[in-house]
Formats: C-alpha cells, structure tokens, sequence
C-alpha cells in the first residue's frame, strides 16, 4: 500500500489547483478551474461520441434529462451515506452498463463542484474507451501487474472535471486481479483522497464471470443495469441474489419504452 500512496503522491506533487489528473484535493468552488499537468490528454473524438449515444449535457433531448436526474438521484442517495465510490453492472451482456456508466459520469462532470473518475474494470472486454474514440497505449493492468505510474494510466479526454482510467490489456485471471490487495489499496486510497469526487467503476455483467461479486466488497455501493424486453426476470432474480450483501443504490431500466428510464 506503500507504493501507491508513494505514486499518488508523486502525482500530486506539482499540481497547480485541484488537477484531476492528480486526484485532485478539496471541494471545488464555482468557477475554479482545473489544471491537467499530470494526466495523458487525448481529445475524445465527437463521432465515437455520437456513434456511442454519448451525451455532452450541451443538448437538453429526452435522454440527457434521464441521466441528469440519474445524477441527482445517485449522487442524494450517496451523499446521505458519506459514499463516493460507485460501480455499474448489469446481468448479462448488451444491457447498456457501460453506456450508463459513460454518461452517468459526463453528467456528474458537467457539475461545477465534482469531479468525477471512470474507471474501465471490465478486465475481459474493457471498452470505455472506445465510447470516446480513444486508443490508450496502457491501462490499470499496466499499474497493477507492471507498477507503471497511475500517472501514466489517466487520460484527460478533453472534457471539464472527467478522468478516464482504461481497463487495458485483455487478461484471464481478471476476478484474482480485481481482488488483489494491490487493487484493493487503489480504490481504499481513492476512497479517502476525493472530497469532491466521485470514482465510477465499470465492471462486467454479474452472470459472465465472478468479476463483479469478487470487486464489489471493496466499493461503497453497486447500480444495476437492465435492458427493458431483454433482461429476464430469472437473471434479474440472479443478480439480485449474487448482490444480497453488497449496497444496491438501485437499478436502472434502459432503453425503455417510457420516457426516461425507470431507477427505483
């Protein structure tokens, strides 16, 4: 645990205001700007954006209201509990978790007081990335297989208050690594070093894999993505079942027919 303190450190050493890239420090005030000198910047591309339903909060349609009061909802039911650290799943693949996750995070970004770290832990089929057209060189595998710098691993797409975390290489052991206590001092240290920020992870469908039952003792609280026509209600009983001991804020009904989609 050492050594990460002593790479987060490192990180914050030299950061002029609350750099993201740096994990930033207190609450911020209205209008303070952030300096990203220690993170990788690779502007997001605005066409993956687009392919990927990716919502800037510039336009006010149906979809980015949805995920404004997702926001509002989440970041209440959170704050009443002193939490800051929250991971997406879902049941099965093709539900839209990573999609929330995306966008639940640029919503949380487009507040003046937070900022907010997407974190890609689905370690089998990392895909993060590619809602933002980017194409990282390394990822959190390369921090906590190879030591490399969290520093080297975060990357600024461009968008105000928003730090991504790539999931990187592909790798079959993924639910020993997500329970190492190497990863578990990483996300105990992001617990306590974010005032003012909120750490989302992205983790793989509860039914592919014990990824997500074996990483959600470590974070505060759990969301769960279901697609509505296409998430059964056996798996969703599944699901629930597998998340019995850990904090379901709620659930999420995507790509529903009603307006918005449902949380409850």
């Amino acid at each position: 645990m050492e050594k990460i303190k002593q790479a987060l450190d490192k990180v914050r050493a030299g950061a002029r205001g609350p750099d993201a890239g740096a994990m930033g420090r207190g609450p911020l005030r209205d209008g303070e700007s952030i300096t990203y000198s220690q993170t990788n910047s690779a502007r997001a591309d605005p066409r993956a954006l687009k392919q990927h339903l990716v919502r800037d909060g510039l336009v006010n349609d149906p979809a980015t209201t949805a995920y404004k009061i997702l926001r509002t909802q989440v970041e209440q039911r959170m704050a009443a509990k002193g939490w800051n650290t929250l991971a997406i799943t879902s049941a099965s693949a093709g539900a839209g978790k990573t999609a929330t996750a995306v966008n639940l995070s640029m919503a949380i970004a487009r507040e003046v007081h937070r900022t907010v770290l997407l974190a890609d832990l689905d370690l089998r089929r990392p895909s993060v990335h590619r809602f933002f057209g980017l194409n990282p060189q390394h990822g959190i595998i390369d921090f906590l297989l190879d030591d490399l710098p969290i520093s080297d691993i975060l990357i600024h797409p461009g968008i105000d208050h928003l730090v991504i975390l790539s999931g990187g290489q592909v790798v079959a052991n993924s639910s020993e690594i997500l329970a190492s206590p190497r990863m578990v001092d990483l996300v105990d240290d992001l617990k306590q070093r974010h005032s003012s920020r909120i750490v989302v992870f992205d983790l793989p469908p509860l039914l592919s894999s014990d990824d997500t039952l074996a990483f959600a003792p470590y974070v505060d609280c759990v969301l769960l993505v279901v697609e509505d026509g296409a998430t059964t209600k056996e798996e969703l009983a599944a699901a629930t079942e597998l998340l019995a001991n850990a904090n379901v804020l709620g659930t999420v009904l995507n790509r529903s027919r009603e307006q918005q989609p449902v949380y409850f």
